[in-house]
């Protein structure tokens, strides 16, 4: 059992909020997160995935809520029944201004991002996701690599070393709780099974897929695992894969809605000229699954292929998405690429507009050009530059002057054992 960092975050907006959605992937443990915030909070347990209870959900909606009365209550699996949004939104209506965690609503389709949802409850309802585990979530770490960057001190400290094969092996292995303890063969089978679960049953739930798209699916999804750290060209993914560039793109958003894959949207000091692309990246939400697609299946192998440089951004790519669900300050996540094509791996966002960019390295060593990309991003940002970070695989903290900026390079190890 891994202790979730986002539950005290949860428990508390349920005192704040008439109603929670927890949204994120299947499998990345919502279930026994709402199991264990109902427990602290005496809260009622349903699964709509009972199929019983969804029967009865059908032809009742608002009969169903109202039965419940006063109970605070999960309701797990949400998005089996997005008809009950009208029967809660009468019930929250009617409560008291001081009535607050009444539903626990969870669920592995992010059903309330469209805008019609959220209108259906406008003002009542605080969204969180929960991701895979996260690295120190497995080891048990308390440092926060988002409030870490973000406070900026960057002080020479012991850094555990980390290895290039173990840097593979947690790639390979990815943050979903069940596998953790899986043998690779064991590993493998499960990533199967959940990739047959996933997407050539559940897309069907969210997608009205016309002819085979089974066989679409299966060349798409890997290639998509190959663009890990890449930028998303819909029209080179069609012509690959003899698609209609539309077709591809409904799929893609699709993938995005299921928590299979992250589109980085561009950062753009201003968004009316163009000097850098507008292109989004696009990222794995489990690296494990990326590399079980790519046919990756142990540490040398995951090494001597290119994708290695690409897969190791995603990781950290992610672990900020991760931690950023329980970091101090709220953040955005953007990439950056100017004209010239000079690229910044991660940019974090401020709410005062700062920014802060993050160059990921698959090297122990750093060269003064390294930090070339993170010059440019300055030159470009202006004020709102805030400072640049370039992650790499040695074990000290170095500060680096480059074009009349300061920049540190921190280990990739902070992360793994902060």
């Amino acid at each position: 059992m891994y202790y979730r960092k986002l539950q005290p975050f949860l428990e508390e907006l349920l005192m704040e909020f008439r109603v929670l959605y927890l949204t994120g992937p299947r499998q990345a443990g919502k279930t026994t997160l709402a199991r264990a915030v109902a427990g602290n909070m005496d809260m009622g347990y349903i699964t709509l995935d009972d199929q019983a209870i969804l029967a009865s959900v059908k032809t009742d909606p608002h009969g169903f809520i109202r039965s419940m009365g006063a109970r605070k209550v999960v309701l797990d699996e949400f998005q089996y029944a997005p008809d009950l949004i009208p029967a809660i939104k009468e019930v929250s209506d009617r409560l008291s201004p001081d009535e607050k965690g009444k539903f626990l609503l969870t669920g592995s389709t992010d059903i309330f991002r469209s805008a019609r949802a959220q209108e259906a409850l406008p003002g009542h309802l605080a969204r969180l996701e929960l991701y895979p585990l996260s690295i120190t979530e497995m080891t048990g770490q308390s440092l926060n690599i988002v409030d870490y960057l973000l406070a900026g001190k960057f002080q020479p400290q012991p850094v555990a070393f980390i290895s290039r094969e173990q840097l593979a092996g947690l790639l390979l292995n990815g943050g979903y709780p069940e596998i953790q303890d899986k043998s690779v063969r064991a590993r493998q089978i499960w990533f199967k099974s959940y990739m047959e679960g996933r997407l050539y049953k559940d897309f069907e739930t969210l997608y009205a897929a016309r002819g085979d798209y089974y066989s679409r699916l299966h060349a798409l999804a890997p290639y998509l695992a190959g663009l890990s750290g890449n930028l998303l060209k819909y029209s080179n993914i069609a012509n690959d894969l003899e698609l209609n560039d539309k077709l591809v793109k409904n799929y893609i958003e699709i993938l995005e809605l299921m928590f299979i894959i992250r589109r980085v949207p561009a950062w753009l000091k201003n968004p009316a000229k163009r000097m850098a692309t507008r292109m989004p990246k696009i990222h794995f939400v489990d690296t494990g699954l990326a590399c079980h697609l790519l046919g990756l299946r142990n540490e040398q192998q995951l090494l001597q292929s290119h994708y290695y440089g690409g897969l190791l951004e995603n990781l950290v790519y992610m672990e900020c998405c991760k931690q950023a669900s329980w970091a101090q300050e709220d953040i955005h996540l953007y990439h950056f690429r100017s004209n010239r094509k000079h690229e910044v791996d991660i940019i974090l966002e401020r709410n005062n507009t700062k920014i802060i960019g993050i160059e990921i390295k698959a090297s122990a060593s750093v060269k003064t050009r390294d930090f070339k990309g993170l010059a440019t991003l300055a030159e470009f940002a202006g004020k709102q530059f805030e400072r640049g970070i370039l992650f790499y695989t040695g074990q000290e903290i170095l500060p680096f002057r480059y074009e009349n900026h300061i920049f540190y390079a921190l280990p990739i190890g902070l992360i793994l054992s902060g």
